[in-house]
């Protein structure tokens, strides 16, 4: 069995705790009966995955989404109804990432948007007290950034290459099994997060 030398986390239900059933609730408040449908662990649809992989703009995704919402909704209450779905980090997790860094090379790949990026990095920073998520890692992927999503296996050869390493070698973690697929198919070794487990629980 080949050694494992890297490790790619996922962000949102790994190193962040995530509830879309919050984002999907104040969606709906708002008049978006549907939001099911159009966002969730499972999947997302077109504009989701523009806004994901930075293909269209904060105003031109807000514009879409009120088509959907009350007529008197305003761009605060959608940022606010988006941004729901944040709910904090999980600190031990992230303390846990200073003792991998030691044995491992490691990267983040995250699913999101510029929206969620400037919530999450403040959120961090005010619960941390330290300035920048990314320091924890050799890079961090995020999808409107690389303009790639998981779970296309294109995404995961993207990150290998750019980073320079091996699929092989590069554990990938993420609890979403659906993007657990596509990194099997790009031929990284995987662990699938259960909801009730922790990375600080992995036997790496």
């Amino acid at each position: 069995m080949t050694k494992i030398k890297n490790l790619l986390f996922d962000l949102g239900g790994v190193l962040l705790n995530i509830d879309y059933s919050k984002t999907a609730d104040a969606f709906k408040k708002l008049g978006v009966r549907q939001f099911d449908d159009m966002y969730s662990q499972a999947g997302a649809n077109n504009l989701f995955e523009s806004l994901e992989t930075g293909k269209i703009s904060e105003e031109n995704f807000y514009n879409s989404i009120q088509q959907y919402c009350y007529p008197s909704t305003t761009q605060q209450q959608l940022e606010a109804a988006w941004n729901a779905i944040l709910v904090n980090f999980r600190k031990e997790s992230l303390n846990y990432l200073e003792e991998l860094k030691k044995k491992y090379s490691v990267y983040l790949l995250s699913n999101t948007n510029s929206i969620h990026l400037k919530s999450f990095h403040k959120m961090y920073t005010e619960e941390t007290g330290k300035p920048n998520l990314d320091d924890y890692f050799i890079k961090a992927y995020y999808s409107h950034k690389i303009q790639m999503r998981k779970p296309y296996k294109e995404t995961y050869h993207f990150v290998l290459n750019d980073a320079g390493i091996i699929a092989n070698e590069t554990l990938f973690i993420d609890d979403s099994i659906v993007n657990i697929e596509g990194a099997k198919e790009a031929g990284l070794g995987v662990h699938h997060l259960l909801s009730n487990q922790m990375i600080e629980n992995i036997k790496f």
